[in-house]
């Protein structure tokens, strides 16, 4: 697939990896949907794109016939959709048992339904859309990207409910990337390291500074534009399919 001719949703794509997947395709001639529950930053981002590239969505990835209604109205809005990328998420960062007994399971839940679940549900929608798409080469007739976390491999202490979600969203790529062939859609995963996004800033310093310290090489965290860079050699590349790729400069998280 050129990226100049992408049409894609991209989820989360107000803020963080999300805003720097929408810039990489913007800047490369691509039109953008973004999906988001941001609505201050919403409009202002789809005016910085541009308002003929991109367009915001207020968009709960949770919620089945919301995101059902907003897929086909994103695709209206791109002339066509071919591309998706899963990157809305949130952190949910809450111990299993604490000195009170245990945590409500609401926590646990929501994390879930954002992460893995509301994964699930744009990918169904769109790629219902995308069969229809006129095939191009190797009939491919379109992708659909998952952000997961290298947190899905090396869980930490406090973060249950992120590891499983991200791990759900691995475990579902091979089995829909196998059931979406007949179609001639691509499913693919990432697993970001550390990224200097707001939700790592978010974190206290001294945890920032062990972080990228844990980092082989390059010692740093990632740059979201990376990402982005990731994101298009994907969309580019037919042959990567059913795969997650880690970018995590050889990181692995520790315990705690």
């Amino acid at each position: 697939m050129q990226l100049a001719s992408t049409r894609a949703i991209v989820t989360g794509g107000v803020s963080g990896l999300g805003l720097a997947i929408a810039q990489h395709l913007v800047a490369a001639g691509a039109k953008v949907a973004l999906f988001d529950v941001n609505d201050d930053k919403g409009a202002a981002i789809a005016a910085q794109l541009g308002d003929a590239n991109a367009r915001y969505f207020r968009t709960d990835v949770s919620d089945e016939a919301g995101v059902t209604a907003n897929v086909a109205a994103a695709k209206t809005f791109l002339g066509g959709l071919n591309a998706a990328i899963n990157c809305a998420g949130i952190l949910g960062a809450a111990p299993v048992v604490d000195e009170d007994g245990p945590v409500p399971l609401s926590q646990f839940q929501t994390t879930v339904m954002v992460n893995l679940v509301g994964s699930f549900n744009v990918a169904k929608a769109v790629a219902f859309l995308m069969q229809h798409n006129e095939a191009g080469e190797d009939g491919e007739r379109g992708v659909i990207i998952n952000i997961a976390s290298i947190a899905a491999y090396e869980g930490p202490i406090g973060l249950v409910g992120y590891s499983a979600s991200k791990g759900g969203v691995v475990g579902m790529t091979l089995p829909m990337a196998r059931e979406f062939a007949r179609f001639g859609i691509r499913v693919m995963t990432i697993a970001p390291g550390a990224f200097r996004t707001p939700m790592i800033a978010s974190f206290p310093e001294a945890v920032q500074q062990s972080l990228e310290a844990s980092i082989p090489f390059p010692t740093r965290m990632g740059k979201p534009e990376e990402l982005g860079d990731l994101v298009g050699h994907i969309l580019r590349n037919t042959y990567l399919n059913g795969e997650t790729i880690r970018i995590d400069g050889a990181a692995r998280l520790a315990p705690k």
